[in-house]
């Protein structure tokens, strides 16, 4: 039997949320390591790690969420996201939470 066209459609969106998750958490994964080399010297330590992700993040971002943001947005998004997983989640794989949460909200 086959699956009405509204189910596949409905499908269709799920895959592309969910490699649009993957995409999301591989950026994060990427911005880390690039940031702990920038950092080596202090083992990946910068009090002002917004501001440095900020500036990795914004283009990528963008393109990924079709979403425009400032740097400032994105810092304080940043700032956001890392007291949510702190405060909500303590442990949890950052990179996952971060992705689910910019594509509920831009997604």
């Amino acid at each position: 039997m086959r699956a009405p066209a509204r189910d596949k459609k409905r499908n269709d969106v799920k895959m592309t949320d969910s490699a649009r998750q993957q995409q999301l958490e591989e950026l994060f994964r990427e911005a880390g390591e690039a940031h702990h080399q920038a950092y080596i010297e202090t083992d990946g330590a910068d009090e002002e790690w917004p501001i440095w992700y900020a500036g990795f993040l914004r283009e990528r971002l963008s393109k990924l969420l079709n979403a425009r943001f400032t740097q400032s947005e994105l810092v304080y998004l940043l700032i956001s996201l890392d007291a949510e997983v702190r405060r909500l989640a303590p442990g949890a794989n950052w990179q996952a939470y971060y992705a689910r949460v910019l594509l509920e909200r831009y997604g």
